[in-house]
């Protein structure tokens, strides 16, 4: 991998503030208005599990609620 790769993969990493493709998923189906339960059945987990991951999210990212999850991808074009 040639540096400008390697310079390319890190800001990409940096604007998705490390969030995995699952993650973005995650995010892109609330915002689509699917409920926890359904995404929780779409990507073969709970939905106590998908409550966990978005709680990790919003950490990750520094917002506080579900909506400003996806209020904050979006701006980020990132779902």
């Amino acid at each position: 991998m040639s540096f400008s790769e390697v310079v390319a993969r890190s800001d990409l990493d940096m604007e998705r503030a490390g969030l995995t493709d699952d993650e973005l998923l995650l995010l892109a189906e609330l915002a689509k208005g699917v409920t926890v339960d359904r995404v929780g059945r779409r990507l073969d987990v709970s939905g106590r599990t998908v409550r966990r991951r978005l709680r990790g999210i919003c950490d990750r990212i520094g917002v506080a609620t579900a909506i400003e999850a996806v209020a904050w991808a979006a701006r980020r074009r990132l779902i």
